[in-house]
């Protein structure tokens, strides 16, 4: 394969899924929803980790247009949940730090929005979309067999791109919290060292003051 072929292959990958990955700050006793609009037989997909807050725990729920509950999940500090859209409409993704009593919660997540399984009723009434879906096309199976190991090439590479966001944020909190550490290891030190000063000068004060000779008029 030429390097033009798997830039090609790349770039089609792009366009059968495309991903948005976001941050967000769960204050305690918020919850934080955020909204997907879709066609039926679209594949969503959400990734989610939990980077800072308590114990590292969020409630999570999906639900559909109707207002059905595709998944609930109660304290959760990471998941990874693909599923077709069923339904034309908007699908929620609610992440909620209820069950917190002053702690907030750092949450990083992807949606990821992939093809639609089957063509648009609109297309194939058209007479060029007709033609597209009827006439044979030359080389459908391997197309066919090319786009799936491009959507799963794609799948990895958002699973890829998931965890290294992570990894960054969880070195920049841990960089952040040894920082804090080690401001106040400083600060701690110079304290002890005010405060046997402090009591050095007080002991040779006393010693002396204990020593020395008064005369007696």
């Amino acid at each position: 394969m030429t390097p033009g072929h798997l830039l090609a292959l790349l770039g089609l990958g792009s366009l059968l899924a495309t991903a948005h990955g976001y941050f967000v700050t769960i204050d305690a006793h918020a919850e934080e929803c955020f909204f997907e609009k879709v066609t039926a037989g679209t594949k969503l997909g959400l990734a989610f980790e939990v980077a800072e807050g308590g114990f590292l725990d969020i409630d999570i729920k999906i639900s559909g247009p109707d207002g059905k509950i595709i998944h609930e999940g109660e304290r959760e500090s990471n998941g990874r949940y693909t599923f077709p859209a069923s339904m034309d409409g908007v699908y929620t993704y609610c992440f909620s730090n209820k069950m917190s009593t002053m702690t907030p919660k750092i949450v990083m997540f992807s949606l990821d929005v992939g093809e639609e399984s089957k063509a648009s009723p609109d297309a194939a009434n058209t007479e060029e979309g007709w033609y597209a879906q009827n006439l044979p096309q030359p080389g459908d199976a391997g197309s066919s067999k090319m786009e799936d190991m491009i959507r799963e090439l794609s799948a990895a590479l958002s699973g890829v791109k998931h965890e290294q966001d992570y990894m960054e944020v969880r070195e920049r909190i841990h960089r952040s919290i040894n920082d804090n550490t080690n401001s106040r290891v400083v600060l701690w030190s110079v304290f002890e060292a005010l405060v046997l000063v402090a009591m050095t000068v007080g002991q040779v004060y006393y010693l002396k003051q204990f020593f020395e000779v008064r005369r007696v008029v």
